[in-house]
């Protein structure tokens, strides 16, 4: 198997409820991202995937998260917006773009919301 992965990274803010008291006052983080697409076979051209058509693809998704109040987005209306929610959307937003036929998969992506803190979500296969 082979995996592709991309980094990005966004700024946002978010208000966490029911953890720890610091965390349920507005607050935002620099977060990064790493993407992890996997699949079998190699196209013709000896690539999984062309990394420009992965970046503009994630881009889209990140655009969205980008300089907003996550908590005020629709995907995130009824769930926390917590590292873990965040790397869970990212997987399913980008799993949706990937065409049928296409042999990928999401494989894993992390969400760092500081230079020692991150999130991880591996989509059930």
């Amino acid at each position: 198997m082979y995996e592709l992965k991309v980094v990005t990274r966004f700024a946002a803010a978010h208000q966490l409820k029911m953890v720890t008291e610091k965390c349920e006052n507005l607050h935002g983080h620099n977060w990064k991202v790493e993407l992890c697409v996997a699949g079998h076979n190699l196209q013709d051209s000896g690539v999984l995937m062309d990394f420009g058509v992965i970046k503009q693809r994630l881009g889209e998704i990140i655009d969205g998260l980008d300089h907003k109040f996550l908590n005020e987005l629709p995907d995130f209306s009824s769930a926390n917006p917590s590292s873990e929610m965040i790397a869970r959307y990212i997987a399913d937003a980008f799993a949706e773009r990937i065409a049928e036929g296409e042999g990928l998969f999401v494989s894993r992506v992390k969400v760092w919301e500081s230079d020692d803190a991150c999130a991880s979500y591996s989509p059930p296969r």
